[in-house]
């Protein structure tokens, strides 16, 4: 008899897993049972799909500003990148034997992400190549979901761009608020536009600096309100950090995401990039730092991956300051203007360390060799 919330209780073992079933004596007729395995214990949560589809959701309004931006084509490679990771996936798992399991929405999370970080002006053929890395090489040969090591957006991202560099890094359209005076609404919307070498904020603050690109694109108020609402050059689904902030709170309110990973990596961007970002020592904008590239969707979609980041919370406070950190040293000292997809692929590889040192401290001592008695 074992007590449960003041009820006492039969209990009868399985022979599966040494699990316990339980039955309310005083209500035989209801069958009420209970599994009683080994902790950690999940008593109230969502689970992997409806964690998927939530996560999914909260990227459509990005998707929609995608299309404002950029026209259908936006649409239409993001259509291309989810179909070919439901079909890699299908094919990677009747391949290896496995279940096929596209109804939980990760292969389509994946498709969603991998298209929000690539140029809108690349081939149709490109997400393709990038969904064979991220589901087949990156997930289902390590052993499917759970199971690997690196994001498998970004890695489909970064074998694309180090196949592919020119595509990956030509194929910019401005949006469509700075070309709408030149060029009609409805060639624009409907994909009348071939991809033109259309520099990012990024790219001409890198080659110019930080004052040729406030020129640039207006002024710094214009800047900082259309960096902020998403009315800039970039990859598909990174340009707008007023979406991607109110899908974030989303998950942060529905307890999907903790805010330890993205304060942590937005905060480490903003004070490296006023410290190290300008011409001067803190002389640097942190605000343009935080806003352009993929600062935003990485900190509160990529970095937070469950597989790849750490579950423990001092881990994933080290974790963010990494990527921030990695993210200012790419940008400002590599070869590429953007570094958020190399900087979580680099902290991916610490995952499992950052887990293994912040993990708690044992209760009880550990055990010690029995003493052998005096004299003896």
């Amino acid at each position: 008899m074992m007590s449960h919330r003041g009820l006492l209780i039969n209990q009868k073992f399985t022979a599966e897993g040494g699990k316990i079933e339980t039955q309310d004596p005083r209500t035989p007729e209801m069958g009420a049972a209970w599994a009683v395995s080994v902790s950690p214990h999940i008593r109230k949560g969502f689970t992997t799909s409806q964690i998927m589809w939530t996560v999914i959701a909260t990227l459509m309004p990005l998707l929609l500003m995608s299309i404002y931006n950029f026209g259908f084509r936006a649409l239409l490679l993001t259509l291309v990148s989810v179909v070919s990771c439901l079909v890699v996936e299908a094919i990677s798992q009747k391949l290896l034997g496995r279940p096929l399991s596209f109804r939980d929405g990760s292969a389509v999370l994946t498709g969603v992400l991998m298209a929000f970080v690539i140029p809108p002006g690349v081939p149709y053929w490109l997400p393709a190549i990038g969904a064979v890395a991220a589901i087949f090489i990156n997930k289902e040969l390590m052993g499917g979901l759970g199971f690997n090591v690196w994001n498998p957006a970004l890695v489909g991202r970064a074998l694309m761009m180090a196949s592919f560099p020119v595509a990956m890094t030509a194929g910019w359209l401005p949006s469509r608020p700075f070309s709408e005076a030149a060029v009609p609404l409805t060639q624009y919307v409907y994909g009348g536009l071939d991809a033109v070498s259309q520099a990012t904020p990024l790219n001409w603050m890198k080659q110019f600096g930080l004052q040729s690109m406030i020129e640039k694109f207006g002024g710094l108020d214009k800047v900082y309100l259309d960096f902020f609402v998403g009315y800039m050059p970039g990859c598909i689904g990174e340009t707008s950090a007023l979406l991607i902030l109110i899908g974030g709170l989303v998950l942060l309110g529905m307890r999907i995401i903790t805010w330890h990973i993205p304060v942590s990596n937005v905060v480490t961007v903003a004070a490296l990039t006023w410290v190290f970002g300008g011409d001067t020592w803190f002389s640097g904008d942190p605000l343009i730092g935080v806003l352009s590239g993929g600062v935003m969707l990485g900190a509160f979609y990529m970095a937070t991956d469950y597989v790849t980041s750490p579950t423990l919370k001092r881990g994933q406070i080290i974790f963010g300051i990494g990527v921030g950190a990695l993210t200012v040293l790419i940008r400002l000292k590599g070869g590429y203007p953007e570094g958020v997809c190399y900087a979580i692929l680099l902290m991916n590889c610490l995952t499992p360390a950052l887990d293994e040192w912040f993990k708690p401290a044992r209760f009880a001592p550990p055990k010690q060799a029995p003493v052998a008695a005096a004299g003896k």
